[in-house]
């Protein structure tokens, strides 16, 4: 799974838990899409999380 190239959001790791308490191991992914951004002038293409994307929406 990628990371955010802009604020390096990745993975989670953790455990689902059961009625029965029973731990199994599971991870959280990011929503990271790949977009063509303007970077130095130029489009290149990033990976960038769906949180960042509507941030540089708004701006």
């Amino acid at each position: 799974m990628a990371k955010c190239e802009v604020c390096g959001k990745g993975p989670q790791f953790g455990h689902n838990v059961s009625h029965s308490m029973r731990h199994t191991p599971r991870r959280w992914n990011p929503n990271v899409q790949r977009k063509r951004l303007l970077v130095g002038g130029r489009p290149m293409r990033v990976y960038i999380c769906a949180k960042c994307i509507k941030t540089m929406q708004k701006a």
